[in-house]
């Protein structure tokens, strides 16, 4: 069976690394689906150009900043549509290391089922509180998920099986910030998907922007670890007979 690839970048004021992860990206000749997520007048700008400028990208608007998570799902929705199988999703901040794309997208075409996510190592330019906040989101996740099998779920670099992927975003209600990305892993575990964990190095570059809120993302990320623990229980069962089967 043949697998269609593709790139989903969330866009939300991110100019300083964008020209280069275009044109990087472009060497692979796939389709780039750049989200847009309400981004200011100058960087909006930014990717009006680029969308001219690479035959392979398509950029989507969000007229208002909607948050990360929602701007995934529209890649993913938009990716879908198109006809892809996989989409490999980056961020657009500079952080993560270009090099290992090449990396994630054999492992996924070697096992097309499972989820390859990036397991950051991070430098000295990581901020520590960044660093603590995700060691509590990694226990909530094992809780959750009844497993170890997701080193890290905050890391933003990944491939989706789009089959799996966009029947869960269908059925399920999502924290449309940053707790996206550990709650779409945390269901795709539910489902019994497999993951690959892939150790990439991962930076707080110079001209990094992050658009994390410490008050407004933890407090959505606690609402969707609670909304997970209490599926997680509702599926007790169906995850206990799972880890006795695998």
């Amino acid at each position: 069976m043949m697998h269609a690839y593709g790139f989903v970048i969330p866009v939300f004021n991110h100019p300083h690394y964008l020209n280069k992860l275009i044109a990087t990206l472009n060497q692979y000749n796939l389709p780039m689906i750049v989200v847009n997520d309400g981004s200011n007048a100058e960087c909006t700008k930014q990717l009006k150009a680029l969308d001219h400028d690479y035959s392979q990208l398509h950029l989507i608007e969000h007229d208002q900043n909607q948050g990360k998570g929602q701007a995934v799902i529209t890649g993913l929705n938009y990716a879908g549509q198109m006809g892809l199988s996989h989409a490999l999703q980056l961020d657009a901040d500079g952080q993560h290391h270009w090099a290992d794309i090449d990396k994630f997208l054999q492992l996924s075409q070697q096992q097309p089922h499972a989820v390859v996510i990036g397991q950051p190592m991070f430098d000295l330019s990581v901020p520590k509180k960044r660093l603590y906040g995700r060691y509590l989101t990694h226990i909530w996740v094992w809780i959750n998920s009844l497993s170890f099998d997701i080193k890290d779920s905050m890391c933003g670099f990944r491939v989706y099986p789009l089959e799996p992927t966009l029947k869960i975003l269908k059925q399920a209600k999502f924290q449309p910030r940053m707790g996206f990305d550990s709650e779409i892993l945390v269901r795709l575990k539910w489902e019994n998907i497999a993951f690959i964990n892939v150790p990439t190095p991962v930076i707080y570059p110079e001209h990094g922007i992050s658009h994390f809120n410490v008050w407004r993302d933890n407090l959505g990320m606690s609402q969707a670890h609670a909304r997970l623990f209490a599926g997680m229980l509702w599926r007790l069962p169906k995850l206990l007979k799972q880890k006795m089967q695998g």
